[in-house]
């Protein structure tokens, strides 16, 4: 499965205060129509989330997350074919998700928030996603801090019975680290195929590329564009992205490169 091709995962926000804009809490009508434009632009997986992670956002409770999530997720297992993993650092509500109809957890604490999450995946059979995060950007030495954590996060899920195969890592761009430190990972991506599984790289619209380019999230696709394509060339194995259709078009381009990836009806 893994090194053939790069999988796309589309983000559907079912908040009201996403830092990219596009939350869209409440209205199903307009999440279902994302989500089919995602799998007929050519997205592998959908990731739902139902509390923002941008910097300075407002945590919500089990119960409000799950009021958020729930009805989406009883709509979109009927509307769409591919997978859908759900954000979510709570154990209860990866194990409703699961029981809902989720196909994967994506957790962004990568289970120091809530290491039960690695339970309901286990008693699953459900991929887990361990992102590394923290709650400052100080560090000893970034990239082995980094390892040291993931590996962590990784036995974790090991000693709760989740298959080594179903463990997908992300070095959390954007997560407890500074705009450098961002741009170090990802030019550093490579070393992390040494922890020895699946890498997601999420860096869509993120602030770093802002920062860069001085320019707003809805203006930010060209410098989404150029991360994924280096974070390809890095060895990522899955990317998450919000502009669907443009990011499938540089990843096949950027597979033909990097990958030897051709298409089925491909004649030279």
């Amino acid at each position: 499965m893994w090194g053939r091709r790069t999988y796309v995962m589309g983000i559907i926000n079912v908040t009201p205060d996403s830092f990219s804009g596009d939350g869209l809490a409440g209205d199903l009508d307009a999440i279902v129509r994302r989500a089919l434009e995602f799998q007929e632009a050519g997205a592998d997986l959908i990731d739902v989330g139902a509390e923002s992670t941008r910097p300075g956002h407002q945590p919500v409770d089990e119960a409000e997350e799950l009021e958020r999530l729930l009805p989406v997720l009883d709509t979109l297992v009927q509307a769409i074919r591919i997978p859908i993993s759900v954000d979510t650092y709570k154990a209860t509500v990866a194990r409703r998700a699961l029981e809902a109809g989720a196909a994967m957890i994506n957790d962004v604490w990568g289970l120091k928030a809530g290491p039960d999450i690695a339970l309901a995946a286990a008693e699953t059979g459900a991929p887990l996603i361990l992102m590394h995060n923290q709650e400052t950007t100080s560090y000893q030495d970034l990239l082995p801090d980094i390892f040291r954590s993931l590996s962590h996060s990784k036995q974790t899920a090991l000693d709760a019975g989740v298959p080594e195969e179903n463990i997908i890592l992300d070095p959390g761009i954007g997560f407890g680290k500074t705009a450098d430190q961002n741009l170090e990972v990802l030019r550093r991506l490579g070393e992390f195929k040494t922890l020895g599984s699946p890498l997601l790289v999420g860096t869509s619209r993120k602030s770093t590329i802002g920062r860069v380019l001085n320019l707003p999230p809805d203006q930010r696709l060209e410098g989404t564009a150029a991360t994924v394509a280096l974070a390809i060339a890095g060895g990522a194995d899955i990317v998450r992205v919000h502009d669907v259709a443009e990011m499938v078009r540089v990843c096949r381009m950027s597979d033909a490169v990097v990958r030897g990836w051709r298409p089925g009806d491909w004649t030279g």
